[in-house]
């Protein structure tokens, strides 16, 4: 699997466990993605993913490295998508 394909990976995956906001956007914390078995078994480097998905601005969360156990309650928030944002707007109209 390619990043791209990793990143397109990572962002169902943050959908599945995370929480939806009022903007669109999804929630998760750190310890969540790490510890959950689906993900181990998609994501070989899982911390990588996230940082590859972070400079492509798919998502964003606080410092660079992130480390099981000490960077657990990192909250990791999924930027909502155009699209999303439009219907978003339509639905509130």
């Amino acid at each position: 699997m390619n990043v791209e394909e990793e990143v397109e990976r990572l962002k169902e995956e943050i959908k599945r466990l995370g929480k939806i906001q009022d903007d669109g956007s999804y929630r998760v914390t750190f310890g969540v993605l790490f510890h959950d078995d689906k993900c181990a078994n998609i994501f070989e480097a899982l911390v990588g993913t996230l940082r590859a998905a972070k400079k492509r601005k798919f998502v964003t969360y606080d410092g660079e490295l992130l480390l099981q156990g000490v960077h657990d309650n990192v909250e990791i928030i999924l930027k909502p998508t155009p699209a999303a944002t439009s219907t978003e707007a339509v639905v509130k109209s």
